[in-house]
């Protein structure tokens, strides 16, 4: 793991865990916005999954009124592991650890857990868009995601992403014809 990655995600982890203490639930859908950024520019796993985490927290607690601090206290216990594995550079402990804080996630309630992997499915395909923003292709961001490029393609094709203001039409052939002059 790139040393500035590993520094990112642990600056974002700490103010996730500072959001969830202080229950505010809507900032925290801004810092998966924030470490997508690195997941473009390094193309890495790691600053995917955690972006992809982050917002699944985020709508988790968006949606779940009732048990909110229950949920919050145990992903903060979570979130405290894998900040400690990746402070002492245990790569692999902590990739192993954020697997545990998704299936923390899912096991709270049983209704919770099939609502998780929609989130978490809903939230690759809306970070693969932001990958495919920042320049990267999108058959290489849905394999960076692991989903499907049709998947990917299908929310792309809903959003106005891509889309350009139209160029008047004389403006076009004239630029054409400019072309062709000597």
């Amino acid at each position: 793991m790139e040393e500035v990655v590993k520094k990112d995600i642990l600056t974002v982890l700490r103010e996730l865990i500072i959001l969830l203490e202080d229950e505010e639930y809507a900032e925290i859908k801004e810092l998966s916005n924030h470490i997508i950024h690195n997941a473009s520019i390094f193309q890495d796993q790691d600053s995917v999954t955690a972006a992809v985490i982050i917002y699944a927290i985020s709508k988790i607690m968006e949606r779940t009124v009732e048990k909110r601090s229950v949920i919050g206290n145990k992903l903060v216990s979570a979130i405290n592991e894998s900040i400690t594995l990746l402070e002492k550079e245990r790569i692999e402990e902590y990739r192993l650890a954020v697997k545990k804080l998704l299936k923390t996630i899912s096991e709270h309630d049983d209704r919770l857990h099939f609502f998780i992997e929609e989130v978490v499915r809903q939230a690759q395909i809306k970070k693969g868009s932001k990958l495919y923003e920042h320049g990267i292709s999108a058959a290489h961001a849905a394999e960076i995601l692991g989903i499907s490029q049709w998947e990917l393609m299908s929310y792309l094709g809903k959003t106005t992403l891509g889309e350009v203001a139209p160029i008047d039409i004389k403006e076009r052939l004239e630029f054409a014809r400019s072309l062709f002059k000597k």
